[in-house]
């Protein structure tokens, strides 16, 4: 055996013993309590960084798949523009050309769009006046004992929040409403009377349905204030009490109004915050 031989195998020889060391060595430390928390992390990172490797190969394939695509799209594309080129270059000569096309030629009749039917005008809804300070002050005292002037008009505002609600769903056609407002219009239908036929009017349910107003003593001595002051008037009948505008309105220079074109009275001001419930109990 020539000696080059001979050292070639004395360098494997030795390079098998270095790494066998070094294995003996690398179990060695596996088993100091210290090295072995710190391998095992390393074990858990290494498998991570394997799980992402996997996923990066598998996001490289699919965008290798994509780009073949895209490619063959791109291919696809430069044919059908060669495509045309050739057909517009050869265009047959029954046809009419580009350039004999008249610009000034009326392009085709348009189709007149349809005439919209103009929106039904909306019904005005009327509203109870707010009483003044000489009306006020012509209520007896023992009427209105400790009720104030804004608390008496703070109920008709409510009153009049009420009456257009309730009369928003009246005016509202039919085949628009949902089964609530459906429900409450046929009740609204049913409370009519020959004597609140054509005149605006309202009953306790609905101040509750459409107010947080409390029917009680309190607010029923405003409604005889009220009354007296001849805003709404009482109309009992079938176990029901209607309180509409006032039949005398008109002689009394007291009618009810549309209140969107008129400025709000001068006690309701943007800063002011009233708590009428509240405010009823003192």
């Amino acid at each position: 055996m020539a000696s080059s031989d001979l050292e070639l195998l004395c360098s494997h020889v030795n390079e098998k013993i270095g790494n066998i060391k070094k294995t003996l060595t690398l179990r060695n430390c596996g088993q100091e309590p210290t090295l072995k928390t710190m391998l095992n992390k390393i074990g858990d990172e290494i498998i991570v960084v394997n799980e992402l490797l996997n996923k990066l190969e598998l996001e490289i394939q699919h965008q290798e798949q994509t780009n073949n695509s895209l490619k063959e799209l791109c291919e696809s594309l430069e044919e059908d523009y060669k495509d045309v080129e050739h057909l517009k270059e050869n265009i047959p000569s029954h046809l009419p050309q580009g350039s004999d096309i008249d610009p000034e030629e009326p392009d085709k009749a348009v189709e007149p769009e349809p005439i919209k039917k103009p929106p039904k005008e909306q019904r005005s809804i009327k509203e109870m006046p707010f009483i003044t300070c000489d009306e006020f002050n012509g209520v007896p005292s023992y009427m209105k004992s400790r009720l104030t002037y804004g608390q008496i008009n703070d109920v008709i505002k409510e009153i009049n929040k009420a009456v257009i609600s309730k009369y928003k769903i009246l005016y509202q056609p039919k085949k628009s409403m949902n089964s609530v407002a459906r429900n409450l219009y046929h009740r609204f239908i049913n409370e009519e009377t020959k004597d609140t036929k054509g005149r605006y009017f309202i009953v306790e349910a609905d101040i509750k349905e459409f107010t947080t107003l409390k029917v009680d003593k309190k607010f029923h001595v405003i409604l005889s204030i009220l009354r007296h002051c001849r805003r709404l008037s009482e109309v009992r009948g079938g176990g029901l009490t209607r309180y509409p505008e006032s039949h005398s309105d008109a002689q009394a220079g007291v009618q009810w109004h549309d209140s969107s074109s008129l400025p709000p009275p001068p006690w309701l001001k943007p800063s002011s915050h009233l708590s009428l419930p509240n405010s009823w109990d003192h």
